[in-house]
């Protein structure tokens, strides 16, 4: 294992342990338990999850920006093929994060991120095959029950969502970026488990993923008032706060938005966990648009129900 990679994974497992959750936000865990495992046993290291852990059924990973084979501010682990890196190195960082995670990265389904609010069920006509070419257009949200197949959706500050029903066996993934966490894209999915699978809402566990922080994120009054819109004002201290006046500055909080919209959505507290790794606090291990000011790669999540381990 080169320094570099060494000095990341070391970086990546100080920021998994002093996440940027603190006691008086309202998702704050009962206990601050953490919920990031960072798993460094294959060549590309990846964040998984506890509370997905435990279920055999069940494979989730999410990348980091080390161990892929991309150069400069795509360095290393690229998985954004819109971003101007060559697409072989894109293709190759797939297929070692595939490797990583023991599965097929000719099973991948990319979901396309354009901020939107659209949940689609998929199965194995939308797989991006050996090519690794993308099936889908103008979604952000996918739910799934076949196993196999592996959802793939990107980031690079936008907040990531991973649902999973333990009783039906079935799992979604979604991209909400402001627009999307303002559209309820969270709910929709969890709407769409329910109708599409009958999944019960108190069963469906949800993970926050990586994502930008409210201490990293200041938006405009005009963002703010499209919360303002959709999100109960009982609701507005926990998701944003105005930091100057006079500019009409706020610090907006993705994090809590996404939580307060899943309690709205039905799930059950305790079922909805927030990773607290902040993609801009961590930049040098994770890729940020704000941090690197748009000039940087995209990082996945994966998430798949395995082939034989359901019953």
């Amino acid at each position: 294992m080169g320094e570099f990679m060494l000095y990341g994974i070391n970086e990546l497992k100080r920021l998994a342990s002093s996440v940027n959750i603190k006691p008086d936000r309202c998702y704050y865990p009962d206990g601050g338990s953490n919920i990031c495992i960072v798993d460094d046993s294959a060549e590309v290291p990846l964040i998984r999850f506890a509370p997905f852990e435990k279920y055999s059924w069940l494979n989730m990973g999410f990348s980091t920006r080390l161990g892929g084979g991309s150069k400069g501010y795509f360095a290393s682990l690229n998985l954004g093929f819109n971003r101007g890196d060559a697409r072989e190195n894109v293709c190759e960082n797939y297929k070692r994060v595939c490797k990583a995670m023991d599965v097929c990265y000719k099973n991948l389904v990319l979901s396309d991120q354009v901020h939107d609010t659209k949940v689609k069920y998929v199965d194995k006509t939308y797989i991006a095959g050996g090519n690794i070419e993308k099936k889908l257009t103008g979604i952000d949200g996918m739910v799934t029950d076949v196993p196999g197949i592996i959802l793939a959706t990107s980031y690079a500050d936008c907040v990531p969502l991973f649902f999973a029903d333990p009783v039906k066996h079935v799992i979604g993934s979604s991209h909400s970026g402001w627009r999307g966490t303002a559209g309820f894209i969270g709910s929709k999915t969890v709407q769409k488990m329910e109708s599409q699978f009958g999944s019960r809402r108190d069963d469906i566990i949800c993970v926050i993923g990586p994502s930008i922080c409210q201490d990293c994120y200041e938006v405009s009054i005009d963002v703010i008032d499209q919360f303002k819109k959709v999100y109960p004002e009982n609701t507005w201290d926990d998701i944003f706060y105005c930091k100057d006046s006079e500019e009409k500055k706020y610090q907006l909080d993705l994090w809590a938005a996404n939580y307060h919209q899943l309690l709205l959505a039905g799930m059950k507290k305790e079922n909805i966990h927030v990773s607290g790794l902040c993609t801009c606090c961590g930049s040098m291990v994770l890729f940020s648009h704000r941090a690197s000011d748009g000039k940087r790669g995209n990082l996945n999540g994966f998430i798949m129900i395995q082939e034989g381990k359901v019953v």
